[in-house]
């Protein structure tokens, strides 16, 4: 008890943290003093304290699916009886109907993780006002975003189309300079506009947003109602994520004798006590919580159990691939070596299948099977690259640089991205860079970010903050932003101001 009062203390004393953030930090803390669910397997705990196993902060007894991704249009369309509200007739009338909403829909963060493609649920409204009188409106709506949804991984999507919402969004996200929402333009080059994505460019080398998905991948993988949250999750509408596991691969490969081990024992059985403890944590979450049968956003139809899925992470695939190479006396390394990338490939090609093969109860949306997710890194992942990206300072030439991750995006429609910052230059010619971005596309990459070196804004890992609320935090003041603190880790001991910058 004496130990549970001081760690309550210490969170309740700590000066960095905002009275939400304080709150946030006690119930995360009061619900891992539970158990795990039942059915977790008897390893799992083991590969937990040899750091290859890790729940990401899922909590031992989730309040709620982590990822939650509502039927924003529905609600346009029909208003929501809980919440009172008649389906919004005018654009004032819809911004502050999605900002209640957006107030009453939780996931890990307590914030909302997905709030729609904000261009087309908007574009009827403002297509009924002038433009500067929209523009204004908008401006006030995202401004109230940035300073009520205190948490970068609330994401919005805008695109493939061109509309006039999307264009003023884009507009004035260089003006505002927030870090909320992240956002991403999902680009089709056969719909989506040169003009438009040039305009798209240029806002994301002056504030990271917004980042470009591969519009025809996601919607080929996961289906027309699909969605970019948190960081880059591709996910289901209308549904989202029960959970997030992940696994540090490079943490396996250090316990390795020989390749087969890896391959025929370690690899394996990580894999399985994975599949099997997201089994059970969603199993509880499904059963067991009382979400899926009294939640308003349930009963009323703007979310279906039935479209929730696991999702599998791994991380350290830059690490795991160099330990390997040197554990069979060979001397490539991970990303400008064929021979380190073929490894690449077949360790994750072994992940897929026994992933695909392991049979979940309650991810019926995609075939009762886990998603494959590159997810972007965590406290404690110290020596740990992101997903399956090269690590920062070992990066490669740009044009070898995205047909390398083009390799790998292709495995993971549940979210992999790739971060590449420009040089000062490219402010002054966009079209080149989404030139690059094209040529990505074309060999296999399925999402892109950017942002010019000297930005305030920046992306992280996955998420946006903003360089001066950082410096805030170091100096040991309080910032809004829950993300700002979640980036300290990976500001300061893995590189992130070091990134190469690219020219064009």
């Amino acid at each position: 008890m004496e130990s549970i009062q001081r760690q309550v203390l210490e969170i309740i004393k700590d000066p960095t943290k905002t009275h939400m953030q304080t709150v946030f930090s006690l119930a995360e803390f009061a619900e891992n003093l539970c158990d795990y669910p039942a059915g977790v397997p008897d390893n799992f705990q083991r590969l937990v304290e040899e750091e290859i196993l890790c729940d990401h902060n899922d909590g031992h007894a989730p309040l709620c699916p982590r990822y939650i991704l509502p039927d924003y249009e529905r609600f346009m369309e029909r208003g929501c009886a809980f919440l009172r509200l008649p389906p919004p007739g005018t654009l004032a009338e819809a911004l502050a109907s999605l900002m209640i909403f957006y107030s009453h829909v939780p996931s890990v963060t307590h914030y909302p993780v997905y709030i729609g493609r904000i261009d087309r649920m908007l574009e009827p409204f403002v297509r009924k006002v002038p433009r500067d009188e929209a523009r204004g409106m908008l401006r006030l709506f995202l401004t109230a975003l940035d300073r009520t949804v205190s948490d970068s991984f609330c994401h919005a999507n805008i695109g493939p189309e061109a509309t006039v919402t999307g264009e003023l969004v884009v507009e004035l996200l260089p003006e505002l300079q927030n870090a909320v929402p992240n956002l991403t333009l999902l680009y089709d080059p056969a719909v989506t506009p040169d003009e438009f994505a040039v305009k798209c460019v240029s806002s994301a080398l002056k504030c990271a947003n917004p980042a470009f998905a591969h519009d025809p991948y996601y919607r080929s993988r996961i289906g027309e109602r699909y969605g970019i949250a948190s960081c880059y999750n591709g996910l289901y509408v209308g549904g989202g994520a029960y959970s997030l596991s992940r696994m540090r691969l490079c943490r396996i490969a250090e316990r390795c004798r020989s390749l087969d081990e890896f391959f025929s024992v370690r690899l394996p059985e990580a894999v399985d006590a994975a599949c099997r403890f997201m089994e059970a944590k969603i199993r509880f979450i499904a059963e067991e919580i009382p979400f899926f049968r009294t939640n308003f956003l349930v009963k009323e139809g703007f979310l279906e159990r039935e479209r929730f899925v696991g999702l599998f992470g791994l991380v350290g695939m830059n690490e795991c691939v160099n330990t390997l190479m040197d554990l069979c006396g060979r001397p490539g390394r991970y990303g400008p070596d064929e021979e380190a990338n073929r490894l690449g490939l077949r360790i994750v090609e072994a992940i897929e299948r026994q992933v695909n093969a392991f049979q979940s109860k309650y991810c019926e949306v995609n075939g009762h099977r886990f998603l494959l997710h590159a997810q972007v890194g965590a406290v404690g992942d110290n020596g740990v690259t992101p997903g399956v990206r090269l690590a920062i300072g070992s990066e490669i030439p740009l044009y070898d640089h995205l047909r390398q991750a083009g390799m790998f995006h292709r495995f993971f429609p549940s979210g992999i991205g790739d971060i590449f910052p420009f040089d000062r230059t490219a402010l002054q010619n966009p079209a080149a860079v989404l030139d690059v971005f094209k040529g990505a596309f074309r060999v296999g990459m399925q999402y892109i970010s950017t942002y010019e070196s000297e930005s305030d804004v920046i992306r992280v890992t996955g998420y946006l903050i903003k360089r001066s609320d950082f410096e805030a935090l170091q100096k040991g003041a309080p910032v809004a932003n829950g993300a700002v603190a979640a980036s300290r880790e990976t500001i300061e001991e893995r590189g992130t101001y070091e990134r190469m910058v690219r020219s064009v």
